[in-house]
């Protein structure tokens, strides 16, 4: 069929990234997927609504419920990850929370790890704790963890594969295992990984939640949000989506769109630069400890080998020195924007502690392992050798 979208093939990474999800056929014979700016979509007849509203006819209705260049971004995301169906969100964090309010009910119990992204700790301790969801935190990458924390209400075990900021990996295969076994869905955060590097769904995941922010969209100038499984499971996220409204806006969608088709071209450079700047610091006497999957003194290395065809551009580094002295690093960076995030051309670098933490407590702070000293580095994909310069001129500011 001359309009119909690419169908999933053996096709290379690349290739999909490009082509998935598009329409062979477009509007003015055009190349690139329009951008919809519509609010509202018209119908020819009483009898074409009375079609839509029995599903007999497949088309948009109203700007909150889709739109064609969504589609365009969900059809690609879908195929990428080997999922059958995809919902796109305004961020990354709409795709959590909205998943969260549609999967657990008062009275469920939901199991989460410790290592993972703030704002997400903090909508499970202020907003589910309110609703009466239970949760249990273990420790990352633990499966036998994971077993002696399900209940009969277990409902979900959500975890980040890789983690934020010590970017441990959890053996998916071996959690679904546990966790099906008793009845409970598997949900990973799989946004420091890519569908490049990691496609949780084939390891048996039910769900793989993106901040599509990050990777996926790679400029640094889009917020959005994506969870890609099973029809049974997406559609009612889907149907939340349209109550709850946290929709993408048209444009971003389309930059989204522009972004994924570059993505296995960036993840080569992400993968290569992270993994040469991690090698640099770990023999840099000036640098105390480096978390990265890609080097053999990970914690969870030989899980991120078997599990990962790469290991992406964030490398975590403790040095040695105090606040001051960390504060005086990043301040001589040149290279990279002191920023938060993660996943685009330009390489990012932060002090957890001044970015994300400083309203939390010391103690609080040591227990979650968050140092006057760690530094979060995402590399872009610039030349690895221009991010080590700078960093070895940077550390002789420490």
């Amino acid at each position: 069929m001359a309009n119909a979208p690419s169908t999933p093939d053996k096709r290379g990474e690349a290739t999909r990234s490009v082509h998935a999800g598009e329409l062979r056929q477009q509007e003015a014979n055009a190349i690139t997927t329009p951008i919809y700016q519509t609010a509202t979509f018209w119908f020819k007849s009483s009898a074409e609504v009375i079609e839509y509203q029995e599903g007999r006819t497949d088309r948009e209705e109203y700007g909150r419920y889709g739109n064609p260049t969504w589609r365009a971004v969900e059809r690609k995301l879908s195929e990428l990850e080997g999922g059958d169906e995809t919902v796109l969100f305004a961020s990354g964090m709409c795709a959590a929370t909205t998943t969260f309010l549609q999967m657990l009910t008062p009275g469920c119990h939901l199991i989460v790890t410790s290592d993972c992204y703030r704002r997400t700790r903090q909508f499970i301790r202020q907003y589910l704790d309110r609703m009466g969801v239970e949760t249990s935190v273990i420790d990352a990458a633990n499966v036998r963890s994971l077993e002696e924390a399900i209940r009969e209400n277990t409902t979900l075990f959500f975890t980040e594969s890789p983690t934020n900021p010590f970017l441990r990996v959890i053996d998916v295969a071996q959690a679904v295992d546990v966790a099906h076994a008793h009845g409970v869905k598997v949900m990973i955060d799989s946004t420091f990984a890519s569908p490049v590097n990691h496609r949780p769904l084939d390891d048996g995941a039910d769900l793989v939640i993106h901040s599509a922010t990050k990777y996926l969209g790679g400029h640094n100038d889009l917020l959005a949000g994506t969870i890609t499984g099973s029809e049974e499971l997406v559609d009612p996220i889907r149907k939340a989506l349209g109550v709850l409204g946290g929709i993408i806006d048209a444009h971003a969608a389309w930059l989204l769109l522009r972004g994924l088709k570059t993505l296995a071209l960036r993840m080569d450079r992400h993968n290569q630069n992270g993994q040469a700047v991690a090698e640099w610091l770990e023999n840099d006497p000036r640098i105390r400890q480096v978390w990265y999957p890609g080097l053999k003194s990970h914690p969870d290395h030989a899980t991120a080998t078997r599990q990962m065809r790469g290991f992406g551009g964030v490398v975590t580094f403790e040095i040695e020195t105090d606040l001051n002295g960390a504060m005086r690093f990043i301040d001589a960076t040149r290279v990279p924007y002191q920023a938060p995030s993660l996943g685009g051309v330009e390489s990012l670098i932060e002090l957890p502690i001044t970015m994300s933490y400083w309203d939390v407590s010391p103690e609080e702070r040591l227990s979650m392992g968050i140092t006057d000293s760690l530094v979060r580095l995402a590399c872009g994909i610039e030349n690895a050798e221009d991010l080590i310069a700078d960093l070895d001129q940077a550390l002789s500011h420490v």
